[in-house]
């Protein structure tokens, strides 16, 4: 498509478009980053300054950039078209859904699938290859269920769904919509509940369940347990990357972010807009208030307050971390002045 063609889409988009400049308005047919990009390509940059140098030597034929003048200065220079854009990264991934459109699935069920006795299906629906569907499962219009995909009884699952393979979606769950589940990702597995005996241990029946909100997407092999009593709940808007783990009885906001590797122990609380980078571990029963950031490998065993910023282990404020991570290095050296101070006593 031609750069016009783009801009005009992107006029209608989340972003503001604040000025331009088309050039000889080049035609795009993919996109690529900034150090990377060739002819007949898309990239952005944002408020970085030493990126000026890689728009120096990008072979980009458009650029999204935020309104500073240094970048438009050396994009004309090299008459490389461009567009300032409020925030350059969504604008670039709103021009990402134009130029690599998703593929598009028509309403079919195939033949290998098994679909159980009462199931609904709205309308245009795709159900491929090997699919499992469970007895009064309900599946809502628009959605796409890939091969191997096991639903369980009971299961209802909303409106613009995308079910990548081998996801299974245990009994009782509830889906919002427009969620996405990436590949092997598994919702409503049984919760780790298990009461000691003088046999053994004897299992906790798990008969609870698990809501996942509107617009959540979880990522490849993610697992979010389902509780013995009650629900596990994940808010709206909240993103999951790989391999996170979503204990029993677990309760997520909105718009919370967890980066791959995340643990959630049963019970927890996490409020809405919080984000858990790679590796954190959250203890049973904490709770985390509205809009806390946690760094990377970071465990949190005890409750956070609203708004802070956490690291190490166990969590502690971030600036009192960085502090004692500085130390850390010393304690050799400090170890040995103590020792030589006790032997002078």
């Amino acid at each position: 498509m031609l750069f016009s063609e783009l801009l005009e889409t992107l006029k209608s988009g989340e972003t503001t478009i604040i000025d331009f400049n088309i050039g000889n308005d080049p035609h795009l047919y993919s996109a690529d980053s900034l150090e990377v990009a060739q002819q007949n390509q898309l990239s952005y940059v944002e408020h970085d300054s030493y990126l000026i140098k890689a728009i120096s030597i990008t072979q980009a034929s458009v650029v999204l950039i935020p309104n500073e003048q240094a970048f438009k200065n050396e994009l004309n220079s090299r008459s490389i078209a461009w567009a300032v854009s409020s925030n350059p990264k969504l604008a670039f991934a709103e021009s990402l859904d134009i130029l690599y459109p998703s593929n598009i699935y028509k309403a079919s069920i195939h033949k290998t699938a098994c679909l159980e006795q009462g199931v609904k299906l709205g309308d245009n629906v795709y159900i491929g290859a090997n699919v499992f569907v469970g007895k009064n499962t309900t599946i809502g219009s628009n959605c796409i269920i890939h091969p191997g995909v096991v639903i369980y009884n009971n299961v209802q699952i909303s409106d613009n769904c995308v079910i990548d393979s081998n996801c299974v979606i245990h009994q009782n769950s509830e889906i919002g919509a427009n969620c996405i589940f990436q590949s092997n990702s598994v919702i409503g597995s049984e919760g780790f509940g298990f009461v000691p005996t003088s046999k053994g241990w004897r299992k906790m029946p798990q008969i609870g369940k698990v809501i996942i909100e509107d617009n959540v997407e979880i990522g490849a092999c993610s697992t979010i347990d389902r509780p013995a009593l009650g629900k596990t709940i994940v808010g709206k808007g909240t993103k999951l990357d790989n391999l996170v783990q979503i204990g029993h009885g677990v309760k997520i906001g909105k718009n919370c972010a967890m980066a791959s590797q995340v643990g959630i122990a049963g019970g927890a609380i996490i409020e809405d807009g919080v984000i858990l980078a790679g590796q954190v571990g959250v203890g049973n029963r904490v709770r985390i208030g509205r809009g806390v950031i946690a760094s990377s490998k970071c465990g949190v065993h005890t409750n956070v307050e609203p708004g802070q910023v956490v690291s190490g282990f166990p969590a502690m404020p971030n600036k009192l971390w960085l502090r004692c991570s500085a130390n850390f290095k010393k304690l050799p050296e400090l170890a040995k002045a103590i020792r030589n101070l006790t032997n002078t006593i």
